[in-house]
């Protein structure tokens, strides 16, 4: 199944070696189709999914059930996290990053073709979940062994610099899926709901075997290469009890997490289905969001790097303070009914979640032991995105319908996800330049905190 490898450069070697860069496109590449794959889902949900899937429902609440099913997704998020981590922890991130890609692309394909309400009845949102869930399983364990791949690989003081551009996969993806959805909105209706819909699963299909191809001819990381090599005494037989022994990483590493993903979940999933109920045309939301992915294609790299000179925290709390004081004008520019400001303030929002979410790689791989920083990475990762961006969407309709249309609710959310960053932030010490290969053990041995 897997070619042989070359031999890869000693732990953390030359930053931009040949084998760095090749896994760097890897799991650039990799995190582009689960991104599209997991994204595209949210777009057509919020236009198609209600009526095709839930048609007994009133418009309102066949939207807020569509989004139910998208929560399903990242529920299983951490579900994913852990099994993959365990596995990727004790048998190497490579081969894991294979499954969670194939996994993937198969869920996505198979709604493409999955028969509406209309043709097999309550079966059909039934399955529809079920094929949410595993979605959510294959990126709960694709991110984290990204990651690693890339951080693993790379030299200490450019961590920041690798893992932003492997970051691109979220823009990337989210830009992909966008564009692809504001093309099949330009369908007529009709042509939308019976078979347009279906097209950007489909070419899921075409995405995976790319992706498949690239990926089997990368090395395993060096970094986990050295922790198999030692006796198995010292390394953790159940990876998530360890870290579950000293929760204070993970928990940290998982709130630090929740501002990006509920102001992301607010941007680029709840937007259209709120625009919408404004009088926006979905087309010109759609292209909205194309200007917000193409912030964070320039955006997480630079945010990313800047990490490596100034520390992940300065960054993250510049992104965390500036949305809890951008949360109400970005629904003023929002409300205002002209495309253009709505386009500038989501591109606003954008940026201030890349600040958040740009140095989150490097930062929580710097935050556990090898032996179980697969596990604790897409732990708490994941956990992070289920409280911060999993309900948002369902949660954010519902205060809206709830609160007669007022969008108060909305900046809350965003206000206080950014609190939660904020105070987590605060808690963590400076985690840049650290030792990957020095601690077997949950939490890497904390060194006090450096802003210069």
């Amino acid at each position: 199944m897997v070619s042989p490898e070359p031999q890869p450069p000693a732990p953390g070697g030359g930053a931009a070696s040949p084998e760095l860069r090749k896994v760097t496109m890897s799991s650039l590449l990799g995190t582009v189709i689960e991104y599209y794959d997991f994204l595209i889902y949210s777009s057509i949900a919020a236009l198609v999914f209600g009526p095709l899937f839930f048609p007994s429902l009133d418009s309102s609440t066949s939207t807020i059930a569509a989004f139910g099913t998208l929560a399903a997704g990242y529920v299983a998020r951490p579900l994913g996290g852990l099994v993959f981590g365990h596995f990727g922890d004790r048998l190497g991130r490579k081969s894991m990053l294979m499954v969670t890609m194939t996994l993937m692309g198969a869920a996505s394909f198979l709604i493409g073709v999955l028969p509406t309400y209309g043709s097999i009845g309550i079966a059909a949102p039934l399955l529809l979940v079920f094929l949410r869930v595993v979605q959510g399983i294959a990126v709960g364990g694709e991110w984290g062994g990204a990651a690693l791949m890339v951080v693993e690989h790379a030299s200490a003081r450019r961590r920041g610099l690798w893992a932003g551009i492997m970051q691109l996969g979220s823009p990337l993806g989210s830009f992909l899926a966008t564009l692809v959805f504001a093309l099949v909105s330009l369908l007529p209706k009709d042509a939308l709901f019976s078979w347009g819909w279906r097209l950007p699963f489909l070419l899921s299909a075409l995405l995976l075997i790319i992706g498949l191809y690239v990926r089997l001819r990368v090395s395993e990381s060096p970094v986990f290469r050295e922790q198999a090599a030692k006796p198995a005494d010292r390394k953790p037989a159940v990876p998530v009890l360890q870290v579950l022994r000293r929760p204070r990483a993970l928990v940290l590493a998982c709130a630090a997490g929740i501002g990006p993903f509920a102001l992301t979940a607010l941007v680029s999933s709840h937007s259209i289905a709120y625009a919408k109920t404004l009088g926006y045309d979905v087309s010109d939301v759609a292209r909205a969001l194309l200007f917000v992915a193409g912030v964070g294609i320039i955006c997480i790299p630079a945010f990313s790097a800047w990490s490596d000179r100034v520390g992940r925290r300065v960054v993250s709390l510049i992104g965390a303070v500036g949305t809890l004081l951008y949360a109400l004008p970005l629904y003023a520019l929002v409300n205002s009914g002209s495309v253009l400001l709505l386009t500038l303030g989501l591109m606003g929002a954008q940026v201030l979640q890349n600040l958040m979410y740009a140095p989150l790689a490097p930062m929580l791989s710097e935050m556990f032991g090898t032996g179980v920083r697969y596990t604790g990475v897409s732990l708490g990762y994941q956990l992070a995105s289920l409280l911060g961006a999993g309900f948002t969407p369902l949660l954010a309709s519902s205060l809206v319908a709830g609160f007669g249309g007022s969008s108060l609710p909305l900046s809350a959310i965003a206000g206080v996800g950014a609190v939660i960053t904020i105070v987590a932030i605060w808690r963590i010490s400076e985690t840049r330049g650290s030792d990957l290969t020095d601690s077997p053990d949950a939490v890497s041995p904390e060194p006090a905190a450096r802003w210069s």
